[in-house]
């Protein structure tokens, strides 16, 4: 039997507010995502453009496994229940923590792992050659991306301006991370911009 972990492909994806902001500022336990921070998810709900609704059932039916940190699932179990953010798929999802939370839902998808290089292990053996997406936060995103594990870099660019909040980029250090396009589409809601990272 053929192991097909090696061969699953990373990408970070997340949306984010034309000035760089992956959250408004203001955030709180009634507004994780900050004042009007919700905007940035608007595309994922649109009945009036079919095609945010298509790449978002694209992506899903790649999907392997998720990766993200403490803060994402803290802030997001109360919509994510047992199942994690792909609802009734039940994709795994491991979270990035040094302490395992201690009201952890029964029959869920959650594994809690220390460091990023387990957490991206595990992710692909449970993956077996499907996509292992890494989403939010900033710092999780910054800490894959240095380290140079994402093989695509996928934006949905929202067309707000935050002003201040959560920057995605504002940690990566001096050394340059070269960008290859892949695609770009343009919808009213967000222009979803993919780039594969230059190795």
């Amino acid at each position: 039997m053929t192991n097909n972990s090696t061969k699953s492909k990373v990408v970070f994806d997340i949306s984010m507010s034309l000035d760089g902001f992956i959250a408004a500022s203001n955030r709180s336990a009634e507004e994780p995502m900050g004042a009007g921070g919700e905007r940035l998810h608007g595309w994922v709900m649109d009945d009036e453009d079919s095609r945010n609704r298509k790449l978002l059932e694209e992506a899903g039916q790649g999907l392997g496994a998720v990766i993200t940190g403490r803060v994402t699932y803290d802030d997001s179990l109360r919509w994510w229940g047992a199942n994690g953010p792909t609802g009734p798929a039940r994709i795994p999802v491991f979270v990035l923590t040094h302490q395992t939370p201690e009201n952890v839902p029964e029959n869920s998808v959650y594994t809690f792992v220390n460091g990023i290089e387990s957490a991206l292990e595990q992710a692909k053996k449970a993956a077996n050659g499907k996509v292992v997406s890494v989403m939010g936060g900033a710092d999780t995103a910054q800490q894959f991306i240095s380290a140079g594990l994402v093989d695509e870099i996928s934006i949905h660019l929202v067309p707000v301006l935050f002003g201040e909040g959560i920057p995605l980029f504002e940690k990566l250090g001096d050394e340059h991370v070269l960008l290859e396009p892949v695609t770009i589409m343009d919808t009213s809601k967000a222009t979803h911009l993919q780039y594969r990272v230059v190795k």
